[in-house]
């Protein structure tokens, strides 16, 4: 890793249906964060076009009206709207990390673009299992899914929400040496007082816990709600209740659990910047390396089929029989 890293976590609202707004305004935050100095720039989870909130507050057949324009708005990795961000990360010389939704044929996925600081786009990963009701629009990845890019800040990963949850998804991405791990999160204001489990206190400690346990720093990007969410997606005072204001919490961890940056208010849009030195991780792993010195393989160990996942696989010629 790189002796300092000086990195940026996104805290804003998307651009939601209107997909041109959306990628000005992310490639807005991609100068913003370069101009702060920032050497890496991360996205919350489905930054564009937005996440689909109307999945926690309608019934699936009330939802349906969302999702022609949702499926619209969702961009392809090999698109325009990928040609835009990759331009502005080689035209600002800064690596970014971005949340979106991947559309593939007649399918969408939870998605993480690693765009290098020259605009090479190193891969992207879909999020291996979507968490409850996000498995009403999007589909799964697969192994190859579980990636650590080297760049040259250091080895860079990322998980989107709730894989953050995911005991052995995790330790895949410890064992391949992550230093940099990019946390990507939606807003933390739905559900408040009704589900503990998707409260702000909950997820910011899964992201906590996840530098603590890999010895990696987090970088946890986190969307906001703000008015053009609640007009679009919250139609009854009920809706109000289960979806409100705010949500944002945005913040950087350190590989033994320091809190790196000032935190924005919940309900402000911005950049929240920290300096990473690399001598804090060798501290860190020096105590506790789950895959390295504090495991016993001989114990237990972690099974992984990387191999994608391929839906038609063509059988060799010599392998069809003609009947009769």
């Amino acid at each position: 890793m790189k002796r300092m890293v000086r990195v940026a976590a996104v805290q804003a609202e998307s651009g939601l249906f209107d997909l041109a707004a959306a990628v000005d305004k992310t490639v807005a935050l991609i100068g913003e964060a370069a101009a702060g100095g920032a050497e890496l720039v991360a996205f919350p989870e489905a930054f564009l076009p937005g996440y689909p909130w109307w999945i926690w507050l309608e019934s699936p057949a009330g939802g349906m009206r969302f999702v022609p324009r949702y499926t619209a708005a969702s961009i392809t990795r090999d698109g325009a709207e990928m040609d835009r961000i990759r331009s502005a990360a080689a035209e600002h010389g800064i690596h970014v990390v971005l949340g979106f939704s991947e559309r593939a044929g007649g399918s969408l996925y939870l998605a993480q673009a690693f765009v290098s600081d020259t605009g090479e786009l190193l891969g992207v990963r879909r999020k291996l299992k979507p968490t409850h009701v996000e498995r009403a629009v999007f589909g799964e990845g697969d192994g190859s899914d579980l990636q650590v890019h080297d760049t040259a800040l250091g080895k860079v990963g990322a998980l989107n929400c709730w894989e953050h949850l995911q005991p052995l998804t995790k330790y895949a991405l410890y064992s391949m040496g992550e230093e940099i791990h990019v946390a990507s999160w939606p807003s933390f204001a739905g559900y408040r007082g009704v589900a503990q489990a998707l409260s702000p206190e909950v997820n910011t400690a899964a992201s906590l816990m996840y530098a603590v346990e890999g010895q990696a720093f987090v970088i946890a990007p986190c969307a906001v709600i703000g008015a053009a969410t609640l007009d679009t997606f919250c139609d009854t005072g009920e809706k109000r209740k289960l979806l409100q204001a705010g949500g944002g919490f945005a913040r950087i961890y350190g590989p033994e659990g320091t809190s790196m940056a000032e935190p924005l208010p919940e309900t402000a849009e911005g950049l929240v910047y920290a300096d990473l030195p690399a001598d804090l991780r060798a501290i860190a792993k020096s105590t506790a390396d789950p895959a390295g010195h504090y495991s016993r393989p001989d114990v237990l160990r972690l099974l992984i089929n990387r191999h994608p996942a391929a839906n038609v696989a063509d059988l060799p010629s010599a392998e069809f029989t003609t009947a009769g």
